[in-house]
């Protein structure tokens, strides 16, 4: 049984620790009404905590959030001091001190001398198991986690981390206080990194991986989760913000209690850190900037893999498909200038073709995205075709057919027979090997992988992706046309997954053994992640837009790549995609979308 309530109308809370976090989360209390009892190590730390308060807030006011008046009452609130003792009778506790398990251990030990019986202490650390913190202390029933997210002001999310032993009664106080000071708390079982982290430095971790590999570039890398994710930050300047030597201590951390490798700090981290390369707080980590703290990108780029080459010229371009994919390459093609030829397997399907394609544009003109005059140039560069020889003058060729390699063979073997000298065959699969279209051919350096992302009008990234066979010419003759038809391109090389789904499924794939281990729910799952880390969808609602099918199919693809045991599908997406349960197209998968 849980003990009744001690919280109530709470009005007075103690915060350990006036950091840039502990005194953002003084500020939230202040700001919801709550009289704050704030505590330094010493006067040095007072004195940076009152700065802290006096800067964040005057912000608030030139920004409009604050008038004058309701500053000085805001401060007014927030008492603060370097004697302990002056928390003693707070109902609730919320420690804010630096990430050290020993030191968290020996505050709270203290804590629990010098409070009554009925006080919740509240850590507010970000990767530190809550259990270890309890477990020192004589209520290990009435201490929690609280992991805010920085800058605490601004940031709306709250994990509330529960430890076997916690106070159900008292999970549903400090959740429910969360949400009285404008925040939004999920529930997070006391595991390496909660939610938000346990599932976002796995995947920042893989992308240091990445680089590492000289796979692709720091700036495609990050590229492509911002325009094929819709991601706000790309993963490695990401790392950059949070600083390399933060985001090694929470991995280390992590990889300590989960035992994952995929857990373990990639060696490029750990060397950047020795080295004092920290990320923006001291002017470097994985890209250069202006000075320490700016956010200003110094250009210290690599040259292009293709600097210096021509590309061929391309005026026409065929395109082999009628699905979605092949559909939105044409128009985007046509809209581009390009003369375009498609091929369908029938005079229906050119038919079919041609209707959503001036459909299409002609929904382009009523939203005002092109004139009537441009929508009717469009329609006129292009030309339906049953016949793959008339494709034979066509500059480029982009496949776009169903994700079957032996059909992508064939038709590859087919358009070798049929293409002009120098043509430049393109393959828009986004989990084959590229390299296995190319061996299909007596031209293996015409071949090349163009993977556009659904829907192609709309979606800006395309992954341009050379075999150790491509020529260099090949390659920037596709990154040329990709540019031409106003996309972004980024080049990786020829391994499953490519950049995107490499980095996306497996993250994908860790959200479903977190639901798995009933250690957080599908809604506060995804609201981790979104709330807390800016992604434009959570797992399971993305998982469910892609469909179930495609995301095993995609993450078993990975597994027999890199046989890394991490990225074993999660029995559960198995299971649910055996009971048919595929997502948003049957009506079910993570959520029943019928209703």
């Amino acid at each position: 049984m849980g003990q009744e309530s001690t919280l109530g109308e709470l009005t007075r809370i103690g915060v350990i620790g006036l950091g840039t976090m502990g005194a953002g989360i003084a500020e939230v209390l202040a700001r919801a009404g709550i009289d704050v009892v704030g505590v330094e190590r010493d006067e040095a730390g007072l004195a940076r905590g009152r700065g802290h308060l006096e800067h964040s807030t005057h912000r608030a006011v030139e920004r409009g959030k604050l008038t004058p008046a309701e500053r000085e009452e805001l401060l007014g609130r927030i008492s603060s001091g370097v004697d302990l003792t002056a928390v003693a009778d707070c109902p609730l506790i919320i420690e804010a001190i630096h990430e050290r398990l020993d030191a968290k251990q020996e505050l709270i030990a203290r804590l629990d001398e010098i409070c009554p019986a009925e006080t919740i202490i509240a850590s507010n650390t970000s990767s530190l198991s809550v259990t270890e913190l309890a477990a020192g202390t004589h209520r290990p029933s009435r201490v929690l986690g609280t992991h805010w997210f920085n800058p605490a002001p601004v940031m709306e999310l709250v994990e509330v981390v529960g430890t076997v032993v916690t106070d159900p009664v008292v999970l549903d106080e400090v959740r429910d206080l969360v949400g009285r000071v404008g925040k939004i708390a999920v529930r997070a079982g006391d595991r390496a990194g909660f939610i938000a982290n346990a599932l976002l430095f796995g995947y920042l971790n893989n992308a240091v991986r990445m680089l590492e590999a000289h796979y692709a570039t720091r700036e495609d890398i990050d590229a492509a989760m911002r325009f094929g994710c819709g991601h706000p930050m790309g993963p490695l300047a990401l790392l950059d913000l949070i600083g390399l030597d933060s985001a090694y201590e929470i991995l280390d951390s992590m990889y300590h209690q989960s035992r994952d490798h995929l857990h373990a700090p990639a060696p490029l981290l750990k060397q950047l850190v020795t080295a004092g390369m920290l990320g923006r707080k001291t002017g470097r980590g994985f890209y250069t900037y202006a000075e320490a703290d700016s956010p200003h990108v110094v250009d210290d780029a690599a040259p292009s893999v293709v600097a210096g080459v021509e590309p061929r010229p391309v005026r026409s371009v065929g395109v082999v498909g009628t699905g979605t994919m092949a559909c939105g390459i044409v128009e985007v093609l046509a809209r581009s200038g390009f003369d375009v030829v498609f091929r369908a397997r029938s005079d229906d399907k050119v038919s079919a073709v041609r209707k959503r394609l001036v459909e299409s544009l002609e929904r382009g003109v009523q939203r005002g995205r092109l004139s009537a005059e441009e929508r009717d140039a469009a329609l006129a560069r292009v030309t339906g075709t049953t016949d793959l020889d008339a494709l034979a003058g066509c500059d480029l060729v982009v496949e776009a057919v169903v994700e079957e390699l032996s059909v992508k063979r064939a038709l590859f073997a087919a358009l070798d027979e049929v293409m002009k000298p120098g043509a430049v065959l393109a393959t828009t699969t986004s989990s084959l090997p590229v390299v296995e279209c190319a061996t299909a051919t007596t031209r293996p350096r015409d071949v090349v992988g163009m993977h556009w992302f659904n829907p192609a009008p709309a979606m800006r990234l395309i992954e341009v992706v050379p075999t150790v066979l491509t020529a260099p010419d090949v390659t920037a003759t596709v990154l040329a046309v990709s540019r031409a038809a106003g996309k972004h391109p980024v080049v990786c090389a020829d391994r499953a997954g490519f950049i995107v789904n490499a980095l996306l499924f497996p993250y994908l794939n860790d959200a479903v053994r977190m639901l798995e281990a009933h250690y957080a729910s599908v809604d506060d799952i995804d609201t981790a992640m979104t709330v807390g880390c800016g992604h434009p969808m959570g797992p399971f609602a993305l998982a469910d837009v892609v469909g179930l099918d495609v995301t095993l199919a995609i993450q078993r693809t990975l597994y027999l790549e890199f046989r890394e045991p991490g990225y074993a599908p999660a029995p559960l997406l198995e299971h649910l995609v055996k009971a048919g349960y595929l997502g948003r197209k049957t009506g079910r998968g993570f959520r029943d979308h019928s209703r």
